[in-house]
């Protein structure tokens, strides 16, 4: 099945022998793909080749989300091509694969790496805002989403210089260097029309408290011209949010959302997360599932949440000259 992983789009990577209760959903960040982005120098592509042991008898369908991962579309705005419109087609994406199934109440777990988180927030938000009674389905996504998992996702990011840096430094670590050297454009594009990216943090503070959180920051630097960089730091990436969780990976940012077998001690972790999730996702959703659709919507969009946490900026740390 992992063969088949389309670059666009949902592909499932792992069906339950029995009918799943919850859905696990990867999105890849910068210049990723919905395969290489999960898979170790070795080889282990763990979605598949690790996961569905490690939930043991949790009934779970694995989906991957691949689209355009280009920086170009990272900066476009709120264009059809860039980010929103990423965004919006992951959301429909999803609830009409669910729908297909007879499973739009199904608890949803997204696991984002990067600016994947990002693209996340942004659908959950799009979702949120769905108010037109034709489309009224598109909302059973952010009602059914239960866990968010980010690592090294930017959070909380208020100055346009910092974001711009990080972006830029997200390509040097990422994209070949002959590549960012030799396009000027690029680099303008990084400082330009991100606008919507940074606001997109802002405007999920009031969704924080609707689902089950956990936050992971990398702990080791990506060698560039002799120094090691922090791309995004603990503080960006695990800001203080009542109810989260936080850990740090021993790894750099490409190589945090990597696992090469199930005896190394991040994927553990990983692994009791998610599978915890897993057990208590359909519980917790269960009060929901009784009440009609347009009646979960109504609850979901008038909790009250708090705004009891710290907003840190983006911080790209330099230290080790190797």
């Amino acid at each position: 099945m992992t063969s088949n992983i389309r670059p666009f789009g949902l592909t499932v990577i792992h069906n339950p022998p029995e009918t799943a209760t919850v859905d696990i959903v990867l999105v890849h960040g910068l210049s990723g793909h919905p395969k290489d982005t999960w898979t170790s120098d070795t080889g282990t592509f763990w979605p598949a080749d690790l996961l569905p042991h490690a939930l043991g008898q949790s009934r779970a369908r694995v989906l991957t989300y691949g689209y355009d991962a280009s920086v170009q579309n990272f900066t476009d705005g709120n264009g059809s091509g860039g980010i929103h419109g990423v965004a919006e087609t992951l959301v429909s994406s999803l609830a009409a694969n669910r729908n297909l199934r007879g499973c739009s109440e199904r608890p949803i777990i997204f696991i984002c790496h990067s600016l994947g988180g990002i693209v996340v927030k942004k659908a959950l938000i799009y979702s949120h805002s769905v108010s037109n009674k034709r489309v009224k389905h598109l909302r059973s996504v952010l009602v059914s989403t239960y866990g968010l998992i980010f690592l090294g996702t930017p959070h909380n990011v208020d100055d346009a210089g910092q974001w711009s840096m990080a972006l830029q430094m997200l390509c040097e670590a990422i994209l070949p260097q002959q590549l960012v050297q030799s396009s000027p454009q690029l680099i303008r594009t990084l400082s330009e029309n991100n606008e919507s990216i940074r606001d997109t943090n802002s405007l999920f503070a009031d969704l924080w408290n609707k689902f089950h959180v956990c936050f992971f920051y990398e702990t080791e630097g990506i060698s560039l011209e002799g120094y090691k960089y922090v791309v995004v730091d603990e503080r960006s990436a695990a800001p203080i949010i009542e109810g989260a969780e936080r850990a740090g990976i021993a790894a750099d940012h490409i190589h945090m959302c990597k696992f090469d077998d199930a005896s190394a001690t991040y994927w553990k972790f990983m692994a009791g997360i998610l599978s915890r999730y897993c057990i208590e996702a359909p519980h917790s959703l269960h009060r929901l599932s009784k009440t009609s659709p347009m009646s979960r919507s109504l609850v979901c969009s008038t909790m009250s949440l708090s705004q009891d946490y710290y907003k840190n900026n983006i911080f790209c740390g330099m230290y080790n000259k190797t």
